[in-house]
């Protein structure tokens, strides 16, 4: 039975496409970035067994500690896998290619779709005041991305503007309504995000209009630009909005948060 003198928890949203090269996990570290900036208290589980979210953010793979392998095969504490980044409010469960090795060891556990959503119901994380968990998937529908939307309340999708985009998002469309209908009835689809947009060139400009005329509202109005800042600033290990504060890559980020928390705000019915 829910404890009612816990707090409501964090919102938790898988970044997901399994589409590799769409720029899934440079959202997910500028949207988490962005968000810190708009007040927001932010923790980023690194989920992919490439680990670029915690290189991005300055963690050298052999200065990571215990990471998300540790938590879903080891049973780690989660409390000893957070750790703070060099950005004030923004946590990360950093990961290695150790992770890649997962899958074949989560098969004979029982609870094997669970762990990642038993670890963030934790009591114990309350202590950090959490207002959102991101979480940066593999490029893969696989036993690790079945993890992050059971542990989720909704799934953001970004959509690289090119040829196939929408055909690959079949798939995992399909994958979400699996999930909802088997272990997380109450997963949703947060939107999609059109990324490496180029406004000069008609295959991105086909893709966007194909994209909003499919998915209506669910397409964020906010599209990420192709930036040389944003492809830049990864090799800095810090987000582009620390990177360049002033680029247009950093601008659009800051739009997709301020797009995301006002839908929240919209559903909550506070505006």
């Amino acid at each position: 039975m829910p404890d009612p003198t816990r707090p409501s928890g964090p919102r938790i949203i898988a970044i997901a496409n399994q589409k590799g090269g769409v720029g899934k996990t440079t959202t997910a570290i500028n949207l988490a970035a962005a968000l810190v900036e708009q007040g927001k208290r932010l923790l980023l589980v690194d989920l992919d067994p490439q680990g670029n979210a915690s290189t991005g953010l300055g963690f050298e793979p052999q200065a990571r500690g215990l990471t998300t392998y540790d938590l879903l095969i080891e049973d780690a504490d989660i409390l000893d896998v957070i750790r703070p980044s060099s950005i004030e409010n923004l946590y990360l469960c950093p990961a290695t290619t150790d992770l890649s090795s997962a899958d074949i060891e989560l098969v004979a556990n029982e609870k094997r779709s669970f762990l990642l959503h038993d670890a963030l119901v934790q009591p114990a994380i309350d202590a950090y005041e959490f207002d959102y968990v991101l979480i940066d998937c593999p490029p893969s529908l696989s036993l690790l991305t079945v993890n992050a939307m059971i542990a989720a309340q909704s799934v953001l999708v970004p959509l690289q503007a090119e040829f196939f985009a929408l055909e690959g998002l079949s798939q995992l469309m399909l994958t979400i309504r699996t999930v909802r209908q088997s272990a997380n009835k109450d997963l949703r689809i947060e939107g999609v995000v059109l990324t490496m947009y180029d406004g000069r060139n008609n295959l991105s400009q086909m893709v966007e209009s194909d994209a909003r005329s499919n998915l209506g509202e669910l397409v964020f109005k906010t599209v990420i630009p192709r930036n040389v800042r944003v492809s830049e600033a990864p090799s800095y290990s810090v987000p582009v909005l620390a990177y360049d504060s002033a680029s247009k890559g950093s601008a659009a980020y800051r739009a997709l948060a301020r797009e995301l928390l006002a839908r929240h705000e919209k559903k909550e019915g506070k505006g």
